[in-house]
This record gives structure tokens, C-alpha cells and sequence, in this order.
């Protein structure tokens, strides 16, 4: 008796405070993880843009597993621990890597697409990345897949699928027609080079797709990923013009085939086994097509006068071309707050932001924090909840709030999203669902 009380004397003290250390440390993470899931909350930063982690309270344990996986906590926060388990309190910081999922022991994580409140357009794909009409194939953000490393492997793997149960005596000019020289795209016109087939890959724009229209010098990619013919890229943080470069490299080392400034006006059947190609350029004839165009389609305008001028443009590529000049960026997402900032960094510059609305419900917190600082620093002028009504030569006209603002104008970057391709792949017989919270 006496021994035991002895060791548990000896014993119990250490543990006690072992353990009080350890419920501290879970009150801290508690109070750190609520605190910015109120505060998102209040900024009305609610919605995923698309896959994300639908958790299950009864399932989850709160080891925080998955709060660890997640490759994105690094830069900013995602998951966190409130109340001993595990929540999505960044919502619009999730980028779908989808690590969280697979880290959970407890099976407590579903991925979705889309909200109650937001639904997202999905193609209706089978496994085998084909959609509802036969041997033609998606991959890619398109797909719902957003990030590049998953939009490369998604490439070569669609790519792979498709060509099973080819038949080499088609009468076609082509086995395979990729649309699109984005991540998903180059990484498909390399495996097809790779096996020898017979393929030609279209682009409307220039190599990179979506990645072309980043800003200068955005971070585009986080992670190592294999590429076929050119073996395991271990990039870490890479940006944009430097992703660029590497496949532009890729792309003369390999001779790859890719028809830039050709935009797809229709697909459809060419009454045989393949389908018949319609591009802005001439016709093609092809046993099989994988659509790896992106989800940002053609952009969307204000619909004003004077939009039509050679100033207004619906990207930013680089913030220096802007110097010394009255700039006007249009928008209240990531890509209009990082314009904005970035060209209020040039010397001579004067930057004015506008949105509709009365709040950056839809940007990152880092992004909205920046434009904060420059409006304080009085770098950039901001008016929220006003609207574009037209352009001249040298001005553009907003009202805000019914008055009506005139200011000087040299350039404007309208960041106002795309019109998303439902309407062509429902014209061309794709079967489209939106997803509220489908996993």
C-alpha cells in the first residue's frame, strides 16, 4: 500500500502537468481557430470556390490530423480546432488539395463541390474522366479540379483512358484532339507524344492557359509532380513566369504539337465513330477528344460605353507596363486585389479599385489586409459599392452611391470572372449538374 501511494505520488505530478499543459495548448488552438472563423465569418467569407471538406462531428475525433496535412496552413489558415474537433474556419482559403481526407483515421471528411447557398456546374464524368458523350473526355479544373499539380496528373491519366480499346484503322485525321495548353492539356500532349499517336492540341490563348493570366510573379505551385517524357519536377514554390519558362523549354525539347490562337467553335458527331472539330481556323476530324479548356471561359464585361477601347483589358500580365499612369481595376476578387496592389507598387502610379459590392467577401484575407494598407498609405484609392457607366479616351465615369465620380483614366483591368463553358458543353451534348454540397 505504501509503495503504491509512493509511485503514485511520484508519478501523478508529472502527469498532471503534462496534462495541463496539454488542455492549455488545446484552449489556445481552440481560441486561435475561433477567432478566425468569426472573424472570416463576419467578413461574410463562407464559401468554398470549390472542392472542399464537409466534416462529420459525430465521426471526428479532434486529433488534428488533418489540420496538419493540409499543404496550405503553411500560408495562411484553413482547418482548425474548435471545441475538440475539427472545422473548415477558412472556408475561401481551401483550394481542394484534398490531403485532409485522406489524413482523417476516423473516416470523418467528405470532399464536395459546391454549398447549400453557391452551387457549382460540374460535368458529369465517369471514373474514367469520359462525360456523357462517348469518347469525349474532360480533365482538369474543368473537371472541378483546380489545382496545376492535380490538373497534370489528371492530364496523363485521362489521356491513358482514353486511348484503351483504340482502334488503329480509324479513318480519322487524328487520334486524339486535346482543346486547351493548360496544365491538364500539356500534360496529355505529352503523353500522346510519349506513345506516338497521332494528336494535335489547340489553344485559344497562349501556353499555360489559366496559368498565362496570372499576375506577374503569383506563386502557382506548391508541390513536385510527374510529368511524362520529363520525369518527377520537384517545384516547391514556383511562379508563374517561371512555370512558364519550364514548359515553353519542355515544349521545343519534345516538339509537341499546339495550334495557339485557335479557339473551338463546335464539336460534333462527323457520322462515323469520331467527331468533327470546328475551330476559328478550319475543321479537323478526330476518333476521340479531351477537353482541357479550364473553368474561366471567355471573360466577362461591364457593358458599358467606350469598354471597347484597346485600354481596357481583362487580365493583368504585368504591373511595370503601367508605370506613371492612371489605372483603373475593376472587380472584388483575389485577381482584382492582387492587380490592384501590385501596379500601386510601380512608381508614378495612381490606382483606383472599384467594386459593387460593400465587402471583399470573396478574396483572401492576406489580399484584403494588402488593400488596406495601400488605401491607408493612400497608394491606392478604393470605392467600394460603386459601378462602372462608361470610358472615354482619358476618363472613366463611376457612380457611386448615385453620385457620379469622373477621374482620369490611361488603363483599366476589368477582373470581373469568365462566363463559365456550360454553354458549349451543353451544346455539345455534355451532360452538366450543379453540385450543392455533392460529394
Amino acid at each position: 500500500m505504501k509503495e503504491s501511494i509512493l509511485l503514485l505520488s511520484y508519478y501523478l505530478p508529472p502527469l498532471l502537468l503534462i496534462w495541463g499543459i496539454y488542455l492549455g495548448l488545446q484552449k489556445l488552438k481552440h481560441r486561435h481557430s475561433h477567432s478566425i472563423w468569426q472573424e472570416e465569418s463576419e467578413a461574410g467569407l463562407t464559401e468554398p470556390a470549390s472542392l472542399h471538406p464537409v466534416i462529420d462531428p459525430k465521426r471526428c475525433m479532434g486529433c488534428g490530423t488533418c489540420v496538419i496535412a493540409c499543404p496550405e496552413q503553411n500560408n495562411h489558415p484553413v482547418l482548425g480546432l474548435i471545441g475538440g474537433k475539427a472545422k473548415l474556419i477558412a472556408p475561401t482559403n481551401c483550394i481542394g488539395h484534398g490531403a485532409c481526407k485522406t489524413a482523417c483515421p476516423f473516416d470523418a471528411i467528405t470532399l464536395v463541390f459546391g454549398t447549400e447557398r453557391r452551387g457549382v456546374d460540374i460535368p458529369v464524368l465517369k471514373p474514367n474522366f469520359e462525360t456523357t458523350m462517348p469518347d469525349i473526355f474532360i480533365a482538369g479544373e474543368l473537371g472541378g479540379m483546380g489545382l496545376i499539380r492535380n490538373a497534370i496528373e489528371q492530364g496523363y491519366k485521362a489521356l491513358d483512358a482514353l486511348m484503351e480499346g483504340r482502334n488503329p484503322q480509324h479513318a480519322h485525321d487524328y487520334d486524339i484532339i486535346i482543346v486547351g495548353a493548360g496544365p491538364a492539356g500539356f500534360s496529355a500532349a505529352l503523353r500522346a507524344h510519349e506513345l506516338g499517336l497521332n494528336y494535335l492540341v489547340v489553344e485559344q490563348d497562349s501556353l499555360g492557359g489559366t496559368v498565362f493570366q496570372f499576375p506577374r510573379g503569383k506563386l502557382v505551385m506548391t508541390a513536385p509532380v510527374e510529368l511524362p517524357i520529363v520525369g518527377k519536377v520537384k517545384f516547391t514554390e514556383t511562379t508563374k513566369e517561371e512555370l512558364l519558362e519550364f514548359w515553353s523549354r519542355v515544349e521545343k525539347e519534345t516538339g509537341i504539337h499546339i495550334n495557339y490562337q485557335e479557339k473551338v467553335e463546335n464539336i460534333e458527331p462527323d457520322g462515323k465513330t469520331g467527331y468533327r472539330i470546328t475551330t476559328s481556323k478550319g475543321e479537323y476530324n478526330t476518333l476521340k477528344v479531351l477537353l482541357a479548356i479550364g473553368r474561366r471561359g471567355t471573360p466577362r464585361k461591364l457593358g458599358v460605353p467606350g469598354e471597347e477601347q484597346s485600354k481596357v483589358v481583362y487580365r493583368l500580365i504585368d504591373p511595370e507596363q503601367y508605370r506613371g499612369e492612371h489605372v483603373l481595376v475593376v472587380g472584388g476578387g483575389d485577381s482584382a486585389l492582387e492587380a490592384a496592389t501590385s501596379i500601386a507598387e510601380q512608381p508614378g502610379t495612381t490606382v483606383t479599385l472599384s467594386y459593387r459590392s460593400g465587402s471583399f467577401s470573396r478574396a483572401k484575407k492576406k489580399n484584403r489586409q494588402k488593400v488596406e494598407t495601400a488605401d491607408e498609405n493612400g497608394t491606392l484609392q478604393v470605392l467600394m459599392n460603386s459601378n462602372i457607366k462608361s470610358f472615354t479616351e482619358k476618363h472613366v465615369t463611376i457612380e457611386q452611391q448615385k453620385d457620379l465620380i469622373e477621374i482620369p483614366n490611361d488603363a483599366a483591368i476589368v477582373c470581373a470572372g469568365g462566363i463559365l463553358p456550360t454553354g458549349f458543353l451543353k451544346q455539345i451534348g455534355v451532360e452538366v449538374d450543379t453540385k450543392h454540397g455533392t460529394a
